[in-house]
């Protein structure tokens, strides 16, 4: 009967033990402490024994894989077990060191449990290991399929419903009477903002009717659901931990999408807020040559008290990439051309109060290799069974300054780690998607350009495509606003303003 199995350093630390029978902490700290001081140093022996049980035992560098069995255990099942759990390990753990297999230490518990059941060996291989850990559900991508599809729906029927409110108010002016604000340039800031908080309550509550009921197959949420139940029993467990003295920590995931990374708004907001955001979306050649970018930007507006509703914006545009500039439909198109301001065309009418509103918009496409912002050139070499493979990134528009930068390299499946030469920065190998991520803080003009050298199996064409991510506070295109004014008077307004400039698509093919 196998007792427990560990990951212990050389001086008998427990940094990973799963006991499979009723033991305390303190028995098995105890054993696994006792455990280097039984072994003889001039005899290679891959057990050891005590008048109560059998340590059966494997050195992985400055660690040791450790069983501990009763001492009637078959030795040669043992020794079959004890050869399983040594290979598991380098699967979930880049590097057989302590810090490494305290970062995963309860992927390697799920997978010892795989192995093990009430102190004996179930009859799976890493393969099956690896398919019973990742837990793909097909009633849980069911159910998530159907959720999508209701979402769909509900957000049809906003648009319905919405079309039936601005009909409603055509009907009601074409009869002479009020026509009710609808929440656009056109209506004054009270009743605009009035209504339009009629019309949110009335989408929400037609969305909510839509996404409650039940989908038609019965067995998919159900078990899907029952995915998600166990939140409770984990934050219980967690709890348990900590009550033991147990210092958990919180993961994060460590990929997000890209485009949903949002830079934290900044904590002063005034009554006058604006959102800059721009996208951009870039494919290039691996041999240079830039086959298409894209960018799009925005100035959103909110305004959240109606004395600023009447106002100017003053753009400063500095420009020189030969970006297609255009205006809101109710904006003074005239006024904004000569002079650089952002008004309405009725200078009366008011701005909406507590939306956002899109005021003025930009578009860059371009084929010019010069406009890339941050230029990646990877060159994987040939080299005998194995390639080299040097991919450096220069930062060519100086003025950014780009944040949480991650350059992703496709890698070959099954050759095992890349052998990291020379780095600029930190590394990731997610072995489970045969990815290696080159990570990157900050890039800047004070950290314009840095090198990633590294040697792994494979052929040049396996590198690719490499995609990046980051985000800025700066924006790409040099427009800014420079100064609000109220539109009687001229008198100037305290606004805030939030910059934002993110990854729809970077990569290089």
């Amino acid at each position: 009967v196998l007792l427990a199995a560990a990951v212990c350093t050389k001086a008998g630390k427990a940094i990973v033990s799963r006991q499979f029978v009723e033991m305390t902490r303190t028995r098995i700290e105890g054993l696994l402490a006792a455990f280097p001081k039984l072994m003889n140093t001039g005899k290679q022996h891959t057990f050891v024994e005590t008048e109560s049980v059998r340590y059966v035992y494997q050195p992985m560098e400055k660690l040791y894989m450790v069983l501990i069995t009763t001492k009637n255990s078959n030795i040669l099942e043992d020794l079959e077990t004890l050869r399983l759990f040594s290979r598991v390990i380098p699967e979930y753990c880049r590097a057989l060191e302590e810090n490494e297999i305290s970062e995963h230490c309860f992927d390697l518990i799920f997978a010892f449990d795989e192995i093990v059941a009430l102190g004996y060996r179930e009859n799976v291989n890493l393969a099956q290991i690896r398919t019973f850990t990742e837990m793909d559900s097909h009633e849980e991508k069911v159910f998530r399929a159907v959720r999508e599809t209701q979402e769909r729906e509900a957000k049809a029927e906003m648009r319905r419903k919405a079309k039936e409110l601005q009909q409603a108010r055509r009907d009601a002016e074409r009869q002479g009477k009020k026509a009710p604000g609808f929440g656009g340039f056109g209506s004054s800031a009270v009743s605009g903002g009035t209504t339009a908080a009629m019309i949110t309550e009335t989408i929400i509550e037609t969305e909510k009717p839509k996404v409650a009921p039940a989908p038609a197959r019965p067995s998919g949420p159900s078990k899907a659901l029952k995915l998600g139940a166990k939140g409770k029993e984990v934050d219980n467990f967690v709890d348990k931990l900590k009550s033991e003295g147990e210092n958990i920590m919180t993961s994060v995931g460590k990929r997000s999408t890209e485009a949903a990374k949002v830079l934290v708004p900044p904590i002063n907001m005034e009554s006058v807020h604006m959102k800059i955001e721009e996208k951009i979306s870039l494919t290039c050649g691996r041999d240079g040559g830039l086959q298409n970018m894209e960018l799009h930007g925005m100035i959103m507006l909110h305004i959240s008290d109606e004395k600023f509703a009447r106002i100017r914006l003053h753009v400063e545009n500095e420009d020189k990439k030969g970006v297609q500039l255009q205006t809101h439909p109710n904006v003074d198109k005239k006024l904004f051309t000569a002079e650089s301001q952002i008004g309405l065309k009725n200078p009366e009418k008011s701005f909406p109060v507590n939306s956002d509103v899109g005021v003025l918009k930009w578009r860059l496409q371009t084929t010019e290799e010069s406009f890339i912002p941050l230029t990646i050139n990877c060159w994987p070499s040939e080299s005998g069974n194995s390639c080299d493979v040097n991919i450096e990134y220069e930062l060519q528009e100086e003025s950014l300054e780009l944040n949480d930068v991650v350059i992703t390299i496709p890698l070959p499946s099954g050759v095992g780690t890349p052998v990291i030469g020379e780095i600029d920065g930190e590394y990731r190998h997610d072995s489970r998607r045969n990815l290696l991520e080159w990570c990157l803080p900050v890039i800047d003009a004070k950290n314009k350009s840095g090198s990633l050298e590294f040697s792994i199996a494979g052929q040049p064409n396996d590198f690719f495509p490499v995609h990046v991510s980051f985000v800025s506070k700066k924006n790409y295109c040099n427009i800014q606003v420079t100064k609000v004014t109220q539109v009687n008077g001229n008198s100037p307004v305290r606004f805030s303003t939030e910059t934002t400039f993110l990854v729809d698509k970077y990569e290089i093919l």
